[in-house]
């Protein structure tokens, strides 16, 4: 398996499981298993690019999943009907759409659903591996653990995908061991997580799913046990970004002795590059357009990704802060959510009317010198445009990754998930 990375790899994988001569691996198929959602599946596709690209006689099998309530369903296919066109090697097999339950506004978080529905896929999972052995690697999203014992049962070498970063990779194999040394809730704690390689961590930067010791919070430790007894992981980062976190994986010494660190392969950076400036007979994104006509590095690009959703009031004061830089400035808005159902927190909100989401007279007053876009953006094509010189992001790990290798400088506004710490 070494050879699949091209990038240096940490930890080689006990000697047992290198069954096969080098001669044998040519060919033979590695399959790749996302958890639902675009930031899930897209870094996963783009290490299948990557292999491919580096062996061109792999082929790569994607197995994906949606989840009842997906609204990006059209993004999603479009995505992969280009995958298919540009990587004939990389093919699709979609599992079934299944229902939760119970009702969406009982669950308290997204990925109270996750857990939920994913493993009730497995008999379907382990009838699309069967068809497709001999399979040569089963690489899985953290969020899909419970297809380890589907790859194990078929004595496939399974690993996983991480597709955050060398830290909190690190944390998250703490993980179980903090759950055996403590006996309280984090909500409300005063406790700090003192891992090496990683600055002291409030336990209240947790994600909030975390913080109580609930059935997601026991997903969670389940996650990084089983994540500490695989055959590898898989980390979508590199050593000149987390020098540290990097060298105590590669050592070892991220958990206390006695307690298994995984070998590591930091394959970052892991980067969609979506061409939206015409120079494929498509029409040019109307955001790089403006972009063009900007001084260079003069734009302020403000965008908090597809899932983060702000109420009208937190819309008002970025507004107000936008207006009062005197910044030139582009950015992504999208429609408040409703307070009154939280099922709807799930479903695809309406494109927003900026006239009323927005203070009155600021798309007037900032005419010229800001454009406001409510849908999609090509991200990455921003970030590298000549005229943007700065990036408020909501510091999600593909953004992250996006700025620092465009080389924009972030002004961080974490909100969810490992964001915080």
């Amino acid at each position: 398996p070494n050879s699949f990375f091209p990038q240096k790899t940490f930890k080689k994988p006990p000697q047992k499981k290198k069954k096969r001569e080098k001669d044998q691996i040519m060919g033979e198929r590695i399959v790749l298993y996302p958890a639902p959602g675009m930031g899930h599946m897209v870094p996963l596709i783009e290490l299948g690019k990557r292999l491919v690209t580096n062996r061109p006689s792999l082929s790569i099998t994607v197995i994906t999943s949606t989840l009842p309530f997906d609204y990006n369903s059209a993004a999603h296919s479009a995505y992969i009907a280009a995958v298919s066109a540009a990587f004939p090697s990389i093919t699709f097999h979609a599992l079934p759409t299944l229902s939760t339950l119970r009702p969406l506004s009982t669950y308290p978080h997204t990925e109270d659903i996750l857990f939920e529905l994913i493993p009730r896929n497995n008999p379907n999972l382990r009838q699309i591996l069967n068809s497709l052995s001999p399979i040569s690697a089963f690489i899985i999203d953290f969020f899909c653990t419970s297809a380890i014992e589907v790859g194990r049962s078929l004595n496939i070498p399974t690993y996983f995908f991480f597709i955050s970063g060398a830290s909190a990779l690190a944390l998250f194999l703490n993980f179980p061991i903090i759950d055996r040394t403590t006996s309280q809730g984090f909500r409300d704690s005063g406790i700090e997580f003192n891992i090496p390689g990683l600055p002291p961590i409030p336990a209240t930067a947790l994600p909030p799913s975390m913080l109580d010791r609930g059935e997601t919070y026991r997903e969670f430790v389940n996650v990084g046990a089983q994540m500490a007894n695989s055959d590898g992981v898989i980390v979508n980062s590199f050593t000149g970004f987390e020098p540290r976190a990097v060298r105590v994986l590669d050592e070892g010494v991220c958990v206390p002795k006695g307690f298994r660190t995984p070998p590591v392969y930091c394959v970052g950076p892991l980067i969609s590059v979506v061409d939206s400036g015409g120079s494929g007979g498509g029409e040019r994104h109307e955001s790089l357009s403006w972009l063009d006509s900007q001084p260079s590095r003069s734009v302020v690009f403000v965008c908090f990704g597809s899932s983060a959703l702000f109420t009208k009031e937190h819309l008002a004061e970025i507004a107000h802060g936008l207006e009062r830089s005197g910044q030139r400035f582009l950015w992504v808005v999208k429609d408040p959510p409703p307070l009154d159902d939280i099922s709807k927190r799930f479903t695809k909100p309406p494109i927003a009317d900026l006239d009323k989401v927005l203070p009155a007279g600021f798309l007037d007053r900032t005419k010229g010198r800001g454009f406001v876009i409510k849908s999609w953006v090509p991200q990455t094509a921003i970030l590298a445009h000549e005229a943007v010189g700065a990036f408020v992001t909501h510091c999600g790990w593909n953004s992250t990754l996006e700025a620092v290798c465009t080389g924009v400088p972030l002004i961080a506004c974490p909100l969810f998930a490992e964001q915080r710490f």
